[in-house]
């Protein structure tokens, strides 16, 4: 075969006009031919096979990529064809061509890997993208340095050894992209935060569900439906907090206080506790206490005496502990009184609702405070409120 191509001579311009024409056309006939042929016989015999890997080569356009590379080897082939002169000068271009398609296929092939990894559980608590960007990275980087090397016929050693003079430069100009590398490592390693976490990040206006970690840049989806680009390597310069803790103890903090007017705290009178003794989770309480307070109607600081605010907070203990939505053995559980203020004293709520999904949890913030705004009013006390606010009433 090797004596019969050497044999024949193409060196007039018009058999090498023809050779080239000849040439072009079987390869784009070739190509076409298996884009439109071969390809499809491919997906179909991936399609009936059992392993799930090849199906995600089939989405990312692997196949129709290798497919681009039958016309540069046809023509390179043919060129043992042309004169030496010519066939080595055009062989540099075609294999320039082959260098870049070689590129596009590697890529497509990482993007499979990706999708492969992905398919599993572990990648949403170890997640590669941004390591196979990295990768993507150094091929292209790579891949165009010896793909200009073919082409202008440079020796690769030499260039490369080159490179190690400009290293300060190219440590500049990826500076961004070697601290989204490290930032990255620390991410995964130290298990920060992953895709579907809840984070809040004040500094980048971001409070909401993280939905892509690259290797420069994390995505997350506010609350509002907006989306905030945060560059990786700002979560290691920055605070942020991830609410994924409170997500897996299946508890979800309630921390609010009402404020109650000072001019209504009192001492409980008989009056007032004949009432309360009627509220049935409060019974056992008073039942107790009666036997060692002072339940008479006389005013005195020489003897313990039950108040009104000392009562109701107990009555919130109580009320909590018997709502079902309340996990109060689990989860710390405190109903306090904190430190006076100008806005009256303040009655603080502390415990945990045993859901967390976010409606959830405010209605059931939103139905224990309506109760207890309600309640105060049987204990006689007022919740605080700007003068402002109870002369525009009076008015």
């Amino acid at each position: 075969m090797k004596n019969l191509i050497n044999s024949i001579s193409f060196e007039t311009p018009l058999e090498l006009f023809i050779l080239a024409s000849s040439t072009l056309f079987i390869a784009l006939i070739v190509y076409f031919l298996s884009k439109k042929y071969l390809v499809k016989v491919i997906h179909k015999l991936i399609l009936k096979t059992k392993c799930k890997w090849d199906d995600v080569f089939l989405q990312v356009g692997l196949f129709e990529e290798i497919v681009h590379i039958i016309p540069p080897l046809i023509i390179l082939f043919s060129l043992q064809l042309y004169p030496e002169n010519i066939s080595s000068t055009v062989s540099n271009i075609i294999e320039f061509w082959i260098a870049i398609v070689i590129i596009k296929i590697v890529n497509k092939f990482l993007s499979g890997i990706l999708e492969v990894y992905n398919s599993y559980e572990i990648a949403i608590d170890k997640p590669i993208k941004g390591y196979i960007q990295l990768m993507k990275m150094i091929v292209y980087i790579l891949g165009t340095i010896i793909a200009l090397c073919i082409l202008f016929d440079i020796s690769l050693v030499g260039v490369l050894s080159g490179v190690g003079a400009f290293t300060a430069v190219l440590m500049f100009i990826f500076k961004d992209t070697m601290l989204s590398l490290v930032a990255s490592v620390q991410i995964v390693a130290n298990d920060l935060f992953k895709v579907g976490d809840w984070i809040e990040a004040p500094n980048f206006g971001a409070d909401g569900e993280v939905i892509d970690i690259a290797l420069h840049s994390v995505k997350v989806q506010n609350w509002d439906k907006t989306i905030v680009t945060i560059p990786t390597y700002k979560f290691m310069e920055n605070s942020f907090k991830n609410w994924r803790g409170m997500s897996q103890s299946g508890g979800r903090r309630i921390k609010r206080a009402l404020f109650i007017d000072t001019n209504s705290i009192k001492f409980c009178t008989p009056e007032l506790l004949e009432k309360l003794s009627r509220i049935e989770i409060l019974k056992e309480y008073l039942d107790k206490k009666s036997k060692v307070v002072d339940t008479s109607d006389e005013i005195t600081l020489n003897a313990r005496k039950l108040t009104n605010i000392g009562t109701f907070r107990e009555y919130v203990k109580q009320y909590l502990r018997k709502n079902p939505n309340i996990d109060n053995k689990k989860f710390t559980f405190l109903v306090r009184q904190l430190q006076p203020t100008s806005k009256g004293v303040p009655l603080e709520v502390y415990a945990f609702s045993n859901k967390n999904k976010w409606a959830e949890y405010e209605e059931i913030q939103s139905d224990i405070f309506d109760h207890l705004l309600v309640a105060l009013k049987e204990f006689d006390l007022k919740l605080y409120q700007e003068p402002s606010g109870e002369i525009g009433l009076l008015k």
